[in-house]
């Protein structure tokens, strides 16, 4: 405790509240080592003034308060009331001793002074003084003695005791008598300091000469001034009768267990007659027997059986004090004293009192918490009124016995409100008697959350798609994160993460819901798919925090129509040279198309739209090559005009045509000439002298290049006898199977004679020459054909 304050005060930063501290530390460890002690008179005004704990303990005012200072009383009934803002301890009500203490001489109330933060606790006792406020009482206002007039003098006649409730000097002190010529009065008092009174017949009685006496007896306690109670004692003098009852014994004593049933009996007493008729004939009465015993037993007056008639409490009275009058038909009488111990049974269960309770304890608290403070009381004695204390179930509490049967209960080892949310704790108190008593209490302690527990999403990674060309702020899904914390703790706020060098992706995420939107519209063309990380931060203090990975795939849509790379679509009819001979299956073109979608977007299927004899040619499907569909004959017009659609399958479709100029003629030198003469002069200044020389550079690099790779592709695996040669496509195009060229064509390049702008067409695919005797691949020529067309190129040279 002293090392907690120290810590509290070099907290503040104030050395001379450190100071303070212990000197209020000192000074309490002192008065805890020692009992407060008051006392107070009864019956004084309620608010009455009992002592200045503050300064009793030598604790400043303000640390009452601070220290929630409080007064318990023992029991139920809180008798006394401390007040912080004086340390004033008052008495709550008026206090009247014979109610509180009616069986004790001393009459002294518990009281515990009680500290929190730190918890301390001060045992004080409060003596209430009795003053003289009661008066003797005797049982019955008129006492009838009958004395035979043979009693000689000296004979001794007990009379009824007066009773007062007041003790010590306040008390009843002694008793006088009025005067008279025949009785006397001797006061005594017995082991028990009860005071007694008997008549002493000084003169002996003549029943002739006066046959009733009338006395005054008057009983006086020791109060200032002093009180009295009168009796009126009526002398009956009677005829002789010679013997009186004799009892068995002068006293009986006998044990009841407290739990003893109703008319048990107790005792039986037996008082003994010589005498004969109504003389010898005894009857039996309770004298000098206190009102309280007298409702608990009940006297048989004729065979002197005492029986139970009330019910016996050990924590009452422990015993119980009788006289019995054994009176004779000449009403001579005997006395004898019965001596009830009470024994103490198990008949009271331990009784719980709860001093403090913390309601409320965060999950990290450390172990050893003081969680509440209670105590443990057994009316009953011995092993019967002593008491154990547990817990019910396996839960992290343990409970640390103190002083004067006071427990703490407190934290043993680590809380998890995740776990656990709350406790209903449940002790039992139960005590040592044979047939062992029990009773609970239940305590609800809750458990406050702190944040130990970050964020969790529900996944890794986040997938969603969206098709393109989106609406702006469109959502396309969300992501959840779930805290196990409560309250603020709990609360999450998403947020994406900044990455360096990077831009800001194209996507938002709601703080609040976690909802996914896209900012705006998004191009499949350019970008198939995204990544993002998103954070989920709590509410706590400091925040905790999670990462996920969020990927936005973009699904294509069918925008973009298919586009013709061969022939090119600004060649104004670009023209194809069959021969008249040219079978049926002869390759005469290949249309090239390619489509920017994907899937089934950019599926492409050609047909042939027009043809100037349509069936003369047919189009692969799926290749778009043109191919002869049956033999040219002579009677087929020299020029054709082909337009072939291109088509792909996305919903709606998008399509694009191909136009091809096909020139039907005998040789490839007669057609050469025929076109030569049909195109018009060139201005041989104009730039196409420049375009023809770095398109026959090309052109020439090309076939060299095509020739190396030809042999190269030979010699390394012979049946690989083609090179794949991708076209280039545009920036929006994406890779298509439909859109890549199968062969490696390889264009004739033809220059008029005589003439400085030469043209350059193209003619017709010329492919590998195969051996004389193989057959030819679809779409070859014949060794024959090959040999033509080098005997062609080397008629026209250069």
């Amino acid at each position: 405790l002293f090392w907690r304050m120290m810590a509290c005060g070099r907290q503040s930063g104030d050395s001379k509240r450190q100071v303070i501290l212990f000197i209020l530390f000192v000074s309490v460890c002192q008065s805890g080592a020692e009992t407060l002690r008051y006392s107070l008179p009864e019956e004084m005004e309620r608010d009455s003034f009992v002592a200045n704990i503050a300064k009793d303990l030598g604790v400043p005012l303000s640390q009452l308060a601070a220290r929630k200072a409080r007064v318990v009383s023992e029991g139920n009934e809180q008798l006394f009331r401390l007040s912080q803002n004086t340390g004033v301890l008052t008495a709550k009500e008026s206090l009247d001793r014979e109610e509180i203490c009616p069986q004790s001489d001393t009459c002294t109330l518990v009281f515990k002074i009680f500290f929190e933060n730190p918890l301390q606790l001060i045992r004080g006792e409060v003596e209430v003084r009795d003053i003289n406020d009661n008066s003797p009482v005797f049982p019955e206002k008129e006492m009838v003695l009958k004395i035979l007039e043979t009693a000689s003098p000296g004979s001794r006649f007990p009379l009824e005791s007066a009773q007062d409730k007041d003790v010590g000097i306040n008390g009843l002190q002694y008793y006088s008598l009025g005067s008279n010529p025949h009785f006397s009065l001797a006061n005594g008092t017995g082991k028990d300091g009860v005071k007694y009174v008997e008549l002493v017949l000084q003169r002996q009685l003549d029943r002739e000469e006066q046959g009733e006496l009338n006395l005054l007896l008057t009983a006086i306690d020791g109060g200032s001034p002093p009180r009295s109670g009168t009796a009126q004692v009526r002398i009956v003098v009677v005829d002789a009768n010679d013997n009186v009852p004799v009892f068995e014994r002068e006293l009986y004593k006998v044990r009841l267990a407290e739990n003893s049933p109703m008319e048990h009996l107790v005792v039986r007493v037996a008082a003994a007659d010589p005498d004969e008729g109504s003389y010898g004939k005894v009857r039996y009465a309770f004298t000098q027997t206190s009102e309280r015993s007298r409702q608990l037993f009940q006297l048989n007056p004729a065979t002197g059986e005492i029986r139970i008639a009330g019910n016996l409490d050990f924590e009452e009275a422990k015993t119980h004090k009788m006289v019995v009058k054994a009176t004779d038909g000449g009403e001579l009488s005997a006395h004898c004293k019965v001596q009830v111990e009470v024994l103490d049974v198990n008949d009271n269960a331990p009784e719980i009192a709860l001093t403090s309770l913390t309601a409320s304890i965060p999950e990290d608290a450390p172990p050893r918490t003081v969680v509440a403070l209670f105590s443990v009381r057994d009316r009953d004695s011995g092993d019967n009124g002593r008491t154990e204390c547990s817990i019910d179930g396996d839960l992290p509490f343990s409970l640390t016995p103190t002083f004067d049967n006071y427990y703490e209960l407190r934290t043993n080892a680590a809380l998890d409100r995740e776990r656990t949310a709350d406790y209903n704790i449940t002790i039992t108190a139960m005590d040592w008697g044979t047939t062992r008593l029990s009773s609970r209490e239940s305590i609800f302690v809750q458990i406050s959350d702190v944040n130990d527990n970050p964020p969790e999403f529900t996944q890794e990674v986040y997938t969603v798609s969206i098709t393109e060309n989106n609406s702006p702020m469109l959502r396309i899904g969300s992501m959840n994160a779930t805290d196990a914390d409560a309250g603020k703790n709990s609360r999450i706020k998403y947020a994406l993460v900044r990455q360096e060098g990077k831009e800001q992706p194209d996507v938002s995420v709601n703080a609040e819901n976690g909802g996914v939107y896209i900012l705006r519209p998004l191009d499949y063309e350019k970008v198939r798919a995204f990544e993002v990380v998103v954070s989920a931060s709590d509410g706590g203090s400091p925040p905790l925090s999670t990462q996920a990975l969020l990927r936005v795939v973009v699904r294509d849509e069918n925008d973009n129509a298919p586009v013709v790379l061969h022939p090119p679509p600004d060649s104004s009819g670009a023209g194809e040279l069959v021969p008249r001979w040219a079978p049926s299956g002869y390759l005469v073109a290949k249309v090239v198309a390619v489509d920017a979608d994907a899937g089934q977007n950019a599926w492409l299927s050609y047909e042939l739209a027009k043809a100037t004899e349509p069936g003369l040619f047919r189009v692969g499907l799926h290749s778009g090559e043109i191919r002869t569909a049956r033999a040219v004959t002579e009677r087929d017009s020299p020029r054709q005009r082909l337009v072939v659609l291109v088509r792909d399958r996305g919903q709606p479709p998008r399509s694009a045509t191909a136009t091809l100029a096909v020139a039907l003629v005998e040789g490839f030198s007669e057609a050469h000439l025929r076109v030569s003469e049909e195109a018009p002069a060139a201005d041989p200044d104009g730039p196409l002298t420049l375009y023809l020389i770095a398109s026959l550079a090309c052109v020439s690099a090309l076939f060299l290049a095509t020739a190396v790779a030809t042999v190269v592709l030979k010699v390394r695996q012979a049946r690989r006898r083609e090179a794949e040669n991708l076209p280039t496509f545009p920036t929006t195009a994406t890779e298509s199977s439909a859109g890549s060229l199968p062969r490696s064509y390889v264009y004739d390049v033809c220059f008029a004679a005589g003439t400085v702008n030469s043209e350059f067409r193209f003619l017709r695919p010329l492919f590998p020459c195969f051996p004389a005797g193989l057959p030819p691949g679809p779409g070859e020529l014949r060794n024959s054909v090959c040999s033509q067309d080098a005997a062609n190129l080397g008629e026209e040279g250069d």
